[in-house]
């Protein structure tokens, strides 16, 4: 029997009437047309339906044009009967599908292409976009609030530093979401970073054809939006603008800390939001929320940038500097005045404390007890150790608070340069703007520098880039120098010197990459876009981008052996990188580096030999099926490593192994992949024995 799925994808038993998870009600209207198992426009294979709104239902599917990766179907049928009433919705369809095609995001589902496709005499419009394997907030707070738990405002801002930079990718292209909720967003497995889905304006085409050609004279305008998440004036009269979203995004965050929907903290007679009676939250947090909830338009954060800008306090406005240590207060400064008069003479108030009496003053040790018996003489004795105790908390706390306050800012410094960095040209000029060394340097200097200069034309690399580069590793190197210009003057001889060290050697190490010119000048513009579509280019060749990033670390790697094991996403570095990945994709597409196994008739085994130069790698695919039985055999020395990829990449085999055995059961059916790169610092040859057996077993139906 076949399981049932809610909308939130949790499975039932069959029969099941409601969700065991959720308590959704399992109900949803059949479509004899679209099963499980059914193959759409030749290339979509038809799992289950994930669920069914106004403008049609949505299903997750396998491209098995793509290794059977998983995707989403959307199904675009509004309730609108007529041959132009249905030409017009498709119409309007395809020009908002156009839209979403164009935003590329690494936190949006990439949508792949509009389908076309038939069945039973039946036409079918679908919108295919990439699954996203993980939970939506809705799901996530729903489970929570069955064990009495909440989203904490730390979760509550770190949600909003990663989605709003998202908000401001699609307003920039003039897209609004429509529909931000908890159902929306969804927390992707593996990262954990949330991502924005269901765009609302393929469901606003649906509701406009509706109310255009359905006759109702009485009825009352339909708007998109849910009640209490969407402002009112899109409700009323379906105006949206970029703090449209800001505000349902608000909603969310507080929907997502109180585990109450809208309704329950809104005022009925006021409209408005009520929500400090049920969540205690930072003056920060909650100005921001209260200003971007705001009834009149006006008076909100106009887009994300302003928002982000209130959320992340502005580290010259912050004071995190520690707290030295306060002097030991005098014990006449904590007794009463009234009491003043039974201290000895020379303790006066007046006196400088030192924190550590001398002899020769007859001051008191506290350590001593020293103090007259009289009960008010001993009494200031209990209230300086609190004093003690209360600055010690103090000092602890500051202390804490700069410590803490400091991995914030330097956390948010180097999410931005990485977001700089990936998500936006780093240069883009014209032409060459490196100007002549400067003539009060010496003779010799200047030489120096010309040889660098003439060295870095000849690799094409932009002066821009290459400054800035330079500088990077030179501050990591002498930090004190960060952000300063070097003077022309003998004090500075020997930084400068060392800069220009650190530029020949740099140079030199991307010139024995041997990358091609237009690698070499397209660094610094390297971004996330470029890299998404390199992935789809090697996908095409039934590759996958582990495999890729596999070809591509061997290189690098081999100039850059101090990255290895390095984060160096959020350093300007990434960008030759990139050039090298850039070059390793060019390669594959012409064939070098590929290879597909293709087993002789009848024939189970396959011997391939190899030579890698250093830092070169190569890659083997093979088509094989669930159940059969593989053998793998690597022989080579021990500065080869080995990976063995799966399909889908659900089940790991081997990664960047010495192991160079692997003997076992395949888990699914499609291209498996086998990676071989060098770490050597010579030639290197190898020997790949792969032998298949058994016949692969059928997959049950979903």
């Amino acid at each position: 029997m076949k399981p049932l799925y809610c909308s939130k994808g949790h499975e039932n038993p069959s029969g099941s009437h409601f969700c065991s998870r959720c308590g959704e009600k399992l109900a949803f209207p059949v479509n004899q047309g679209i099963t499980p198992g059914l193959v759409l426009g030749e290339r979509y294979r038809i799992i289950r339906q994930l669920g069914h709104g106004g403008f049609g239902r949505t299903y997750l599917a396998e491209d098995i044009n793509r290794f059977n990766e998983a995707c989403v179907l959307k199904e675009f049928a509004p309730q609108v009967e007529g041959p132009y009433a249905l030409q017009k919705a498709a119409e309007l369809f395809e020009r908002e599908a156009g839209v979403l095609y164009r935003l590329q995001h690494s936190q949006i589902p990439k949508f792949r292409e509009l389908c076309r496709a038939k069945h039973e005499d039946r036409g079918y419009l679908l919108l295919v976009q990439d699954f996203v394997a993980g939970q939506t907030y809705r799901t996530i707070i729903d489970d929570r609030k069955r064990q009495g738990m909440r989203f904490s405002e730390a979760e509550a801002m770190l949600l909003m530093r990663q989605i709003l930079p998202v908000l401001g990718y699609i307003h920039s292209k003039d897209v609004i979401h429509r529909d931000i909720s908890p159902d929306n967003l969804m927390m992707r497995d593996g990262d954990g970073l949330p991502v924005l889905i269901d765009f609302g304006g393929v469901k606003q085409i649906a509701v406009s054809v509706a109310e255009q050609f359905v006759a109702a004279p009485t009825a009352i305008p339909t708007r998109l939006g849910k009640i209490g998440y969407a402002p009112q004036e899109q409700m009323q009269n379906g105006v949206v603008y970029p703090h449209s979203d800001l505000y349902a995004l608000a909603a969310t965050i507080l929907v997502l800390l109180t585990g109450k929907e809208p309704q329950q903290l809104i005022d009925s007679r006021t409209l408005e939001w009520n929500w400090r009676q049920d969540v205690s939250l930072s003056p920060i947090l909650g100005n921001l929320l209260d200003k971007m909830l705001q009834k009149t338009p006006g008076n909100r954060y106009q887009n994300a940038s302003e928002v982000m800008q209130a959320l992340t306090p502005q580290p010259s406005l912050m004071s995190f500097t520690p707290l030295s240590p306060p002097p030991l207060p005098q014990t006449a400064a904590i007794v009463p005045v009234t009491h003043a008069q039974e201290l000895p003479e020379h303790q006066s108030s007046a006196t400088p404390d030192t924190g550590n009496p001398s002899p020769d003053t007859g001051n008191p040790s506290p350590d001593t007890g020293n103090l007259s018996s009289s009960p008010r003489a001993r009494k200031p004795l209990g209230w300086f150790k609190t004093l003690l105790i209360i600055f010690g908390l103090i000092i602890g706390a500051g202390t804490f608070g700069w410590w803490a306050g400091n991995m914030w800012i330097q956390s948010q410094i180097k999410e931005q340069k990485e977001n700089q960095i990936f998500d936006n040209p780093v240069i883009s000029p014209n032409e060459d703007t490196e100007p002549a060394a400067s003539t009060e340097l010496p003779p010799e200097e200047q030489k120096r520098k010309e040889s660098l200069r003439e060295k870095r034309l000849s690799l094409g690399i932009e002066y821009k880039f290459y400054i800035k580069l330079v500088d990077e590793i030179f501050w990591t190197k002498y930090p004190g120098q960060e952000g300063k210009q070097l003077g022309t003057g003998p004090e500075e001889g020997k930084l400068r010197e060392e800069w220009d060290t650190i530029a020949g050697d740099l140079l030199g190490r991307i010139e024995k990459l041997n990358l091609s010119s237009v690698a070499r000048r397209e660094m610094g513009k390297y971004d996330r876009q470029t890299r998404d579509r390199w992935i789809g280019e090697v996908n095409q060749l039934s590759l996958s981008s582990r495999a890729l990033y596999d070809l591509a670390d061997a290189k690098f790697f081999q100039q850059f052996p101090e990255k290895q094991g390095q984060d160096f996403r959020n350093q300007l570095i990434v960008q030759v990188w990139f050039a090298v990945v850039g070059d390793t994709v060019k390669g594959l597409k012409s064939g070098v580096g590929i290879e597909k196994i293709a087993f002789e008739s009848g024939g189970i085994g396959k011997q391939i030999s190899g030579i890698l130069k250093p830092g070169e790698g190569k890659a083997y695919i093979a088509e094989l099926s669930k159940n059969q039985v593989m053998d793998v055999k690597l022989t080579a020395k021990e500065k080869i490593l080995f990976s063995i990829y799966t399909p889908t990449g659900k089940t790991k085999i081997l990664e960047d192994a010495r192991d160079r055995n692997f003997s076992g059961t395949l888990p699914e059916s499609g291209f498996y992949e086998f990676v071989v790169v060098s770490n050597a610092s010579e030639p290197i040859d190898y020997q790949l024995d792969l032998t298949v057996t058994g016949s692969p077993s059928p997959e049950p139906s979903p």
